[in-house]
């Protein structure tokens, strides 16, 4: 059994434009990390594209349509104040849907053990209904409802450790006790989401950490709470929101972790999914805007998933 990486070189087309933190180079940093002598034989796979129905499990047929509508030629436009739409971003977010489906597809399958999706734009803060936040499809929900219809998997968590609430995710799991959403983040914050006190149907599990908080509070709201919440969740499939921007390196956030703490959080993760899921686990970019620390986060979080 082995850890697949997913990528697409569409995903570098989608031009957020000058100066704007979700860049192209943010996967290319990640790319880059991945070519390392220390990655020469992993397993490497094209993104394919999701298409309309995969998308429809989350969003709304209109809202779909709106956005296959909007995608412009020639120039980019604006969702919302922070999310771009340029001619390259439709396929781009296609691919990173795609890439989750596919990696879920394998894992299911047996052919692979867990999966690292390196595509953009990131999903967490796309609501059924709304782009939000760099967001466009929410990528992972995507992936939970295509592992439910397409291979009857019920059970499905998904870990979101991005300094950022994911409230598209939280929004559509909110109602349905089989989904599970699992997140720690900054708070209060962008996007002003994610109290303790927002449980949904006893399925939605928030950490909310203060701004400066570091390794210490970080592990000690997994250990206290949020593991063994999902331990008891006794996932069959695990799903993971990797969003690296709780870095104390990045330049958006306010929390103090570094690698040794993704690395920690990872294994952890790994070895619920091998307890519960027989190592079913499929793990996304989210965010993470400071090149060198993505880079290094990103690359030990793909070495422990191998471990």
């Amino acid at each position: 059994m082995t850890t697949r990486l997913y990528s697409h070189d569409a995903c570098l087309e989608h031009d957020t434009g000058p100066g704007h933190p979700e860049r192209s180079d943010r996967l290319r940093a990640v790319r880059a990390a991945l070519d390392a002598d220390g990655f020469a034989g992993i397993e490497r796979a094209e993104a394919p594209a999701a298409d309309a129905d995969d998308l429809a499990r989350c969003h709304p047929g209109g809202y779909v349509e709106q956005i296959f509508e909007l995608a412009p030629s020639d120039h980019a436009i604006r969702l919302d104040p922070d999310t771009v739409m340029s001619p390259g971003s439709l396929e781009a977010s296609l691919r990173a849907a795609g890439a989750v489906i596919a990696g879920i597809d394998a894992v299911v399958a047996g052919e692979i053990e867990n999966a690292f999706c390196a595509t953009r734009p990131p999903g967490h803060h796309a609501e059924p209904g709304r782009p939000m936040g760099f967001c466009i499809f929410n990528s992972v929900v995507v992936g939970a409802l295509h592992a439910r219809a397409a291979h009857g998997v019920q059970r499905i968590a998904v870990v979101d450790f991005d300094v950022h609430h994911g409230n598209g995710t939280e929004a559509a799991f909110r109602n349905d006790g089989n989904l599970a959403y699992i997140s720690s983040h900054q708070y209060p914050y962008y996007p002003g989401s994610g109290a303790a006190t927002d449980t949904g149907v006893g399925n939605i599990h928030n950490a909310p950490l203060a701004a400066g908080s570091g390794s210490a509070e970080f592990r000690a709201a997994y250990r206290d709470r949020l593991l063994p919440a999902l331990d008891a969740f006794k996932p069959e499939l695990v799903l993971i929101s990797a969003g690296f921007d709780a870095h104390a390196r990045d330049p958006l956030a306010g929390l103090e972790l570094d690698e040794d703490d993704y690395a920690w959080i990872t294994a952890e993760l790994r070895d619920i999914a091998l307890r519960h899921a027989d190592g079913r686990l499929v793990s996304t970019l989210e965010g993470g805007y400071d090149l060198e620390a993505l880079a290094a986060s990103a690359a030990v979080h793909f070495a422990t998933l191998m471990a």
